[in-house]
């Protein structure tokens, strides 16, 4: 499944080739820059990326000699790069290319999860405005509260979102530092400048401080990042496995023909790709366990950050992708049901009506307390079954010298608590409130209609 939808273009860049040519591009930018101060003779770095072909196979042959995968990738440069090879990595030591390559990969990775972010946003966005008259009853603790608009709901998240997408570019610009200072971070063989100028032509910027290393509390901000993205995920996918379920049904996710719920019983229709999402959200909640891990090194660097970070680097950023593009696909094909919603409203015979009829009444002159007993009153018989809770407050005697007929039918219009959602959706939409996006950019897959 991760295939499917991630790996043409996110997955490319945690290849082994993608890898050791972001090491040859930091190699080749070090030597451009001494190249422009005088240092190396012009032309060398042109001259050595024409020569070079990468070959991950003989880098991986040569490494099992090596037992180091910088040299062995070095060894394999200068196998066909031939003499100019010696103004290769001069200065450096491993760190400073692992580190910097890394860095070229990771804020790349970063610019595909914010463009799928993006139309996540869109999607979200249109199902706010085409279901902000969408009136349905909102819950807290599972249990009704009172009537609110479905479009609240997905300005909620999209809100959300997008302070999600502040934060990765925020850990983008964390992350998209390089190092060049050499193996105690002294800048013993190459100065400062040297390092400022080949950051710049990687389109990195230059760590203020580092020793051997980039320092890991960027990696670890930049982890805990995508996994708080992946709680939000979580967070929609727990609130459509819960209005899919039978006895609700208030939303479901789009059942395409041929699919399979169940290998015992043909009925069923599950929210499986919910589900898939609120599971996966727990794989990069622990990688952001193990970043956070690897803050602490021993002195200048010891090398326990790079067996963590060869899994939890690419499988984050890729899982994150596909459960962003994922969330994107279900939320764009939900199957809404209006009419289970308004039945759902009606299901506790007018409870959840309670807060406005004890205001009318507190309103009308009604002591709260008063007013409060005397509605609960009525609640729990309504609850008890013992009629609906509108008729039994039309009969109240104390409630008919307060409230008018008309005033207490008033009490009882789902539609008077969305008054004021424009208001909010001014607030979160700004201009675009009323419209939906201009640009979407639909999901990779096929859409399925509804």
């Amino acid at each position: 499944m991760i295939a499917r939808y991630t790996l043409p273009r996110m997955g490319a860049i945690w290849t082994p080739e993608r890898k050791y040519a972001a090491w040859l591009q930091v190699e080749l930018a070090v030597c451009e820059t001494l190249e422009d101060r005088g240092q190396v003779p012009k032309g060398i770095a042109r001259t050595i990326k024409r020569k070079i072909t990468l070959d991950p196979a003989r880098i991986e042959d040569i490494e099992r000699t090596t037992r180091h995968d910088v040299i062995a990738f070095l060894e394999s440069v200068a196998e066909q790069a031939g003499p100019h090879a010696r103004y290769l990595h001069n200065g450096l030591t491993s760190s400073d290319v692992l580190d910097t390559g890394l860095a070229i990969q990771l804020t790349e990775a970063t610019t595909i999860i914010l463009e799928d972010l993006d139309a996540l946003l869109a999607v979200l966005h249109t199902q706010a405005v085409r279901h902000h008259d969408t009136t349905m009853v909102g819950r807290s603790h599972g249990i009704h509260g009172e009537p609110m608009s479905l479009g609240l709901k997905f300005a909620l998240w999209y809100a959300e979102f997008t302070r999600q997408r502040k934060r990765l570019t925020a850990a983008r610009e964390d992350i998209a530092v390089g190092k060049l200072s050499g193996a105690m971070g002294t800048f013993a063989y190459l100065p400062p400048t040297v390092e400022k100028a080949t950051c710049a032509k990687l389109g990195l910027s230059p760590a203020p401080v580092s020793n051997q290393v980039v320092q890991r509390d960027r990696h670890a901000a930049f982890v805990t990042t995508l996994a708080l993205i992946a709680a939000s995920i979580e967070k929609v996918g727990v609130e459509i496995r819960h209005l899919q379920r039978t006895e609700v049904l208030e939303v479901e996710e789009y059942f395409s023909t041929g699919q399979k719920g169940s290998s015992a019983m043909p009925h069923k229709r599950n929210p499986v790709g919910s589900e898939n999402l609120c599971g996966l959200a727990r794989v990069i909640r622990a990688n952001s366990l193990a970043a956070l891990e690897n803050v602490a090194l021993w002195h200048e660097r010891d090398i326990s950050h790079s067996s963590v970070e060869r899994i939890i680097l690419p499988d984050s950023t890729i899982l994150l992708d596909y459960m962003i593009v994922r969330l994107t696909q279900i939320l764009d094909t939900l199957v809404i049901y209006p009419d289970q919603m308004l039945k759902n409203i009606h299901l506790t015979g007018g409870l959840v009506y309670s807060q406005r009829l004890l205001l009318s009444l507190v309103n009308r002159g009604m002591a709260r307390t008063t007013a409060y007993e005397m509605v609960q009153r009525h609640a729990m018989q309504a609850w008890k079954k013992r009629g609906t809770f509108q008729d039994l407050i039309a009969r109240d005697p104390v409630i008919a010298k307060t409230l008018t007929p008309a005033e207490i039918r008033s009490c009882f219009e789902p539609q008077w608590y969305c008054r004021h959602l424009k208001q909010v959706y001014r607030r979160v939409f700004g201009s675009d409130a009323s419209s939906p996006p201009r640009r979407h950019r639909p999901p990779r897959r096929g859409r399925p209609r509804r």
